[in-house]
């Protein structure tokens, strides 16, 4: 059982908890059919993310098993064969059309059908070709962050504000650029084709521009007016220190002896979990309660 959880990457639905920002940040995560909306979105867009893990490492086994860390991966390491992967990512195809089927017989709305299908495609397209070329490697990987905010609001019929569209963008750059500094830092260049074209001072210089530019993105969001106006209070720029400092823990890790997956580093600090945590409390409090 442990192989098939690592082999649709539990750890990484994670990344899918994107989709409850449209709601929280909308002050909407106490109406009951919004959360109903948003948990089934999430669900759909864990096993959309599990498919395309299952076909990424189904497509990569044989350079995986040349990795030192991804030759522990269940199909490189021949712990889950081939064929049962297949019948696997089968299963989980049904399943996603069953949680859309039913998302779109409440909401209405196509796109709850689209926006995973183009995730899907993408990741494909990626594992087949974009993952080769530079600076659009990273970028399908922010696109992918943006799909999940994007299908948060979707689904729950609320308005993102740009501003926290551009924070994700900028995030997932950060993120991207992170990853690919601590890849070549282990691995060199050879684990990735892309790898060759990028060397540890470009990828140094961008990431902390990212960096940058998404505390600017969040810092414009809690001063907007049309968000004060939203919440009903001013209070939103208390929060900007705690994010500066998540971001620097993060950093700090990517700086150190970390490969670079952000969510082993997020998992493996108890710091960032701790601040996170707070994050998390401070912002229920100036949303829901203040």
């Amino acid at each position: 059982m442990k192989d098939y959880l690592k082999l649709i990457r539990v750890k990484h639905w994670l990344k899918n908890f994107i989709v409850f920002i449209p709601v929280f940040f909308s002050i909407n995560l106490l109406n009951k059919k919004n959360i109903q909306l948003a948990v089934i979105a999430f669900i759909a867009f864990c096993i959309a993310s599990s498919i395309v893990y299952i076909l990424n490492d189904l497509n990569d086994c044989e350079k995986d098993k040349l990795h030192p860390i991804k030759k522990q991966r269940p199909i490189a390491s021949g712990r889950v064969s081939k064929k049962i992967a297949v019948i696997i990512t089968v299963l989980l195809c049904i399943s996603y059309i069953a949680v859309t089927t039913v998302l779109y017989l409440i909401n209405k709305n196509i796109f709850v059908f689209v926006i995973p299908i183009i995730y899907i495609f993408m990741n494909i397209m990626y594992s087949v070709v974009l993952k080769k070329i530079p600076i659009i490697d990273v970028g399908v990987i922010a696109l992918g962050f943006v799909l999940r905010i994007m299908y948060g609001g979707i689904t729950t019929n609320i308005e993102v504000s740009k501003y926290l569209y551009l924070m994700i963008i900028f995030g997932a750059f950060f993120l991207g650029f992170g990853k690919r500094r601590n890849e070549i830092q282990k691995n060199g260049t050879k684990s990735r084709k892309s790898l060759k074209y990028y060397n540890k001072s470009f990828l140094d210089k961008n990431m902390y521009v990212m960096l940058t530019l998404t505390i600017v993105s969040y810092t414009l969001w809690c001063i907007d007016k049309d968000t004060i106006k939203r919440i009903n209070n001013d209070y939103l720029y208390w929060t900007i220190p705690l994010l500066i400092i998540i971001l620097q823990l993060y950093s700090l890790n990517i700086e150190g002896n970390s490969h670079g997956d952000p969510i082993e580093v997020i998992l493996c600090d108890k710091k960032i979990m701790i601040f996170s945590f707070i994050y998390f409390i401070v912002m229920t409090l100036i949303l829901y309660i203040i």
